[in-house]
């Protein structure tokens, strides 16, 4: 007695082509469209590659726990960093946003900017 005949995706799951994600994606478009740049891309808060600051804001806070949390004690620490903190931000806000990410990307709002100025030609007059 022959088994019955199984639908395709029932031998393939049996075979385990479908364990550990090996099966190939399956790319179906909908209608055929020519290769074009999208209008826009998804605008994403640059991350700061470091935090700043942090020595300068130890000691304040060790001055602090040793004279029972006294400003006037520790004036000398609170200006150092306040002075630190003006100084990062002022060389964040001297960044021109032409440069390059560390990791080598334009940030999403120059990319967003040179889409508008050189936008794509989808259709022939």
């Amino acid at each position: 007695m022959a088994a019955p005949p199984y639908p395709a995706w029932v031998r393939r799951w049996v075979s385990g082509q479908w364990r550990n994600k090996k099966r190939p994606p399956v790319l179906r478009p909908s209608r055929p469209r020519p290769l074009a740049l999208a209008d826009k891309v998804a605008s994403r808060r640059e991350q700061s590659t470091e935090a700043t600051c942090i020595t300068e804001m130890s000691v304040m806070m060790a001055c602090w726990k040793r004279n029972d949390f006294n400003d006037t004690a520790c004036a000398e620490e609170i200006r150092m960093f306040y002075d630190c903190v003006a100084k990062a931000e002022k060389e964040r806000k001297n960044q021109n946003e032409d440069t390059l990410s560390s990791r080598g990307n334009f940030p999403s709002s120059k990319v967003n900017k040179l889409l508008r100025r050189f936008p794509q030609i989808t259709r022939y007059v």
